[in-house]
């Protein structure tokens, strides 16, 4: 047994000598590997703030922005990573490294299939001109001012300033409303007046105090006055004009004050806008009884 653990301390030694024996004579290299390593972080930081400087001057996303000059960053490591395994010899480790890393891709790639797809679409809607940061957009059922766009999510600032989330692949996967892809709104409000009005002067009274209190976009068209229909209790109309914003917020400003502003003008004119009632008709001979 003492024998056993005399060769084994021995047998030991020797191996420590022999990796002492390999640092010294490898000593040289592995400075220079170190040498070489803090000058690859030098650049890879260098670059990436020049390549992000250089594509601030671009029309790219903030969100591309960022990846592009990360990506550089990352590139310009791993270069300096192979560099540094050739000077320390270590060139099969090279080949097993990029081997396992090929398995390995594989396996993860295929565990975050979902979380793939959301930066893929991240990636796609970096590149879209169409939703941009400052938008107000309706996607999802969720409506609100894109405030974020990142690699895996799509904020959206709401009108109640809650924040809502959406994974990028939901919103490259299904229809967008963007608000702001224009530079005007359409206002759309709806309203009635009784039977009895004279409805040539309750038309001329509505545009007149629409354009009167709203700086209509005259060169879209004319506001819109239209009388749908005969309704129970009112003859119903739908009004139309355009408004130099592109929120949705804003559209609903409008629309409030322009049903302010017309109750108000149809008080003045004695125009009554009627609720639903119910008429009954008792016979000639019906009599309440007595209580």
């Amino acid at each position: 047994m003492k024998e056993k653990l005399v060769n084994a301390w021995s047998k030991m030694l020797e191996k420590l000598e022999s990796w002492l024996d390999n640092f010294i004579v490898n000593l040289p290299n592995i400075l220079i590997a170190v040498v070489v390593f803090i000058i690859v972080i030098i650049i890879s930081k260098y670059l990436s703030k020049l390549i992000a400087r250089l594509l601030n001057r671009t029309n790219l996303q903030k969100s591309m922005k960022n990846l592009i000059s990360k990506m550089v960053s990352i590139f310009i490591i791993l270069m300096g990573l192979f560099l540094i395994l050739g000077i320390l010899n270590l060139s099969k480790t090279l080949n097993t490294i990029l081997t396992g890393a090929g398995i390995a891709g594989l396996a993860v790639g295929l565990a975050l299939q979902g979380a793939l797809a959301n930066t893929y679409s991240g990636i796609i809607l970096s590149y879209i001109k169409k939703v941009k940061f400052g938008d107000w957009i309706e996607s999802n059922g969720f409506e609100g001012e894109i405030v974020d766009i990142d690699l895996r999510l799509v904020t959206i600032k709401q009108v109640d300033n809650n924040l809502v989330y959406l994974p990028n692949k939901m919103v490259i996967e299904n229809p967008i409303k963007n608000y702001s892809t224009t530079s005007q709104s359409r206002v759309i409000l709806g309203c009635g007046v009784g039977y009895e009005s004279d409805l040539r002067f309750v038309k001329k009274l509505v545009i007149d105090t629409i354009v009167s209190k709203f700086d209509v976009v005259e060169e879209k068209e004319e506001v819109l006055f239209l009388w749908k229909e005969f309704g129970d209790s009112s003859i119903n109309f739908e009004l139309r004009f355009w408004i130099d914003s592109t929120s949705a917020l804003e559209v609903a400003k409008a629309q409030s004050e322009a049903v302010m502003v017309i109750k108000e003008i149809f008080d003045e004119n004695d125009i009554n806008i009627p609720f639903p009632i119910r008429t009954l008709d008792f016979p000639k001979k019906f009599t309440l009884p007595d209580s």
